[in-house]
C-alpha cells in the first residue's frame, strides 16, 4: 500500500514516514504537539487510564482460591533460606482484554505484510518481532489529550455504531477541537471484557469513525470502546484494527478504563489535559502492558 491508496475512502499511511518507520502516527506528535499537551499540566492532578487487572495464581493447591484465570498469572517465590525477601514470576497476556495494553505497529499483518509493508516473514520469527515491535514507542507517547464522552453519566445503548457524528457531537459538548497530534480518548461506558462473556452486543467503531480519525490527524487511540462484538450491521467487522492500526498506523490503547478521567474532566469543566504513556524496553513484542496517565 501507498499513502494514495484508499480502502472505503480512507487513506493508507503506508510509507509516509519512509520504508523503515515503526513508529506511525505517533509521528504527528511535533515538538508543538508535545509542548501543547505540556500546557495542559497545570494543577499535576494525575489520573490512570489502566484498568485494574486481577492477578491469579498459576499454580493451585487445596487452598488455592478457584478463580477464572485473568490476563496476570503469578508465581510467588521466596529468594533464599534466611532471606526476607520475596518475588514472584509474571505470565502476563498482553493482548488479554482486562489487561490495558498497546497495539504496536506488528500487530497487525494484511496481505502477508505489515506496516509499512514489511514482509511478515522479515518483520518477525520464532524469536519474537524484529520491525514494528511495541518498543518503538520506549521513549514514551507524551501530547495533548482529548476525552470525547459519548454517554455522559451512563453508557451507550448495546450495538452502538460509533461514527464521526458522534465524536463530533461529543467534541461539541465538550467544547473542544481536536488537532493533529492529539491522542483520542472516548468513553462509551462499557466494560467490554466483562460484557463480551456475558454475551452482550457492545457498540463499535465504524468504518467512519476511523475515517474521522484520519481527517483530524489522531496520533493515538484510547478509549472502552474498540471493535464491536458481535458485528455491527451493514459495517466492515474489525474497522478500529484494520484501517486505524493497520491502514493508519495508529497505535491502539485496548482495554482502557475511562471512568475516573471522565469524572475527573466532569468535575473539573476541562476535557483535555496532558497524555503520557510509558512503554517498557521489552523487545520482540506485538503489544505490552502499559499505564496510560492524564495529567491536569
Amino acid at each position: 500500500m501507498t499513502d494514495n491508496d484508499l480502502a472505503y475512502g480512507i487513506p493508507s499511511n503506508w510509507g509516509r514516514w519512509g520504508e523503515t518507520d515503526e513508529r506511525g502516527a505517533v509521528n504527528l506528535i511535533t515538538g508543538e504537539a508535545r509542548a501543547r499537551g505540556a500546557a495542559e499540566a497545570r494543577t499535576g492532578e494525575s489520573v490512570s487510564l489502566a484498568r485494574v487487572t486481577r492477578s491469579t495464581p498459576l499454580t493451585a493447591g487445596p487452598f488455592a482460591p478457584t478463580t477464572a484465570s485473568t490476563g496476570v498469572q503469578t508465581i510467588m517465590l521466596h529468594t533464599g533460606a534466611g532471606s526476607p525477601a520475596m518475588g514472584e514470576i509474571l505470565l502476563v497476556n498482553s493482548h488479554h482484554p482486562e489487561v490495558t495494553h498497546l497495539d504496536a505497529m506488528s500487530h497487525w499483518v494484511e496481505g502477508g505484510r505489515t506496516y509499512p509493508g514489511v514482509a511478515q516473514a522479515d518483520s518477525s520469527g520464532p524469536l519474537g518481532v524484529r520491525h514494528g515491535a511495541a518498543s518503538a514507542y520506549a521513549d514514551g507517547i507524551v501530547t495533548r489529550g482529548v476525552l470525547l464522552d459519548l454517554a455522559p453519566g451512563g453508557r451507550l445503548a448495546p450495538a452502538t455504531a460509533v461514527t464521526g457524528a458522534l465524536l463530533d457531537e461529543a467534541a461539541a459538548r465538550a467544547g473542544v477541537e481536536v488537532l493533529p497530534g492529539d491522542a483520542l480518548v472516548v468513553r462509551g461506558g462499557w466494560h467490554l471484557a466483562e460484557e463480551r462473556a456475558g454475551g452482550g452486543a457492545l457498540p463499535g467503531m465504524t468504518v467512519d469513525a476511523v475515517r474521522w480519525m484520519h481527517e483530524h490527524g489522531i496520533a493515538v487511540y484510547a478509549g472502552d470502546i474498540g471493535d464491536a462484538h458481535p458485528p455491527l450491521p451493514d459495517e466492515i467487522p474489525g474497522a478500529l484494527h484494520r484501517f486505524g492500526l493497520g491502514q493508519l498506523a495508529i497505535p491502539l490503547l485496548d482495554g482502557c478504563d475511562p471512568a475516573e478521567l471522565a469524572d475527573t474532566c466532569a468535575r473539573l469543566s476541562r476535557w483535555t489535559f496532558q497524555f503520557i504513556v510509558a512503554v517498557p524496553r521489552f523487545t520482540g513484542t506485538t503489544g505490552l502492558p502499559v499505564n496510560p496517565l492524564a495529567i491536569f
